[in-house]
């Protein structure tokens, strides 16, 4: 059944700043902010996504163990996170503003790894964040660890729009 998750290519191009999976006795409290409700009409916001929507939306990994099948009409980021986790909340505000601005051409979902356990076993999720962009066709992409706004557009236009932006 992970076989086919575990050979998701992981991209070094990115600078990593990324909390470990063990959750300290220091809980910090959660960060307020524009993302959003487990809704999927939220055209514009980041959505909360459990077990039973990433099967639904993403991919059903009970049916088809050994091959990804994405089952979106548009591509997707999916950021693995937690509460606790500093650098998760500091790009909580940019997948936000992504969401904004991509809303036309992707959807972004947050997956709380406290609370789906069973989804970042499947990914093997060992530091968060944590950040899957799934293309509507080929292979989907890991990468983990914070990064710039400039940074996930370029992943965005590179995986999952296949457009190349020029730098200003």
């Amino acid at each position: 059944m992970k076989h086919i998750i575990l050979s998701v290519v992981l991209i070094a191009g990115i600078t990593i700043t990324a909390c470990t999976q063990t959750k300290s006795d220091n809980k910090v409290t959660q960060q307020t902010n524009s993302t959003t409700v487990a809704s999927t009409t939220n055209e514009g916001k980041v959505i909360k996504m459990d077990k039973a929507m990433f099967i639904e939306k993403v991919f059903n990994y009970e049916a088809s163990p050994d091959k990804w099948v994405y089952l979106g009409d548009k591509p997707c980021i999916i950021d693995f996170y937690a509460d606790w986790c500093a650098p998760c909340r500091k790009i909580a505000p940019i997948m936000s503003e992504l969401a904004e601005q991509y809303k036309d051409d992707l959807v972004i979902y947050k997956i709380d790894t406290d609370k789906e356990k069973e989804l970042a076993g499947v990914f093997a999720i060992r530091s968060i964040p944590s950040i899957l962009y799934c293309p509507v066709e080929g292979q989907p992409t890991m990468t983990m660890g914070a990064a710039s706004k400039a940074d996930f557009e370029k992943m965005i236009n590179d995986i999952l729009l296949k457009k190349t932006v020029s730098a200003n």
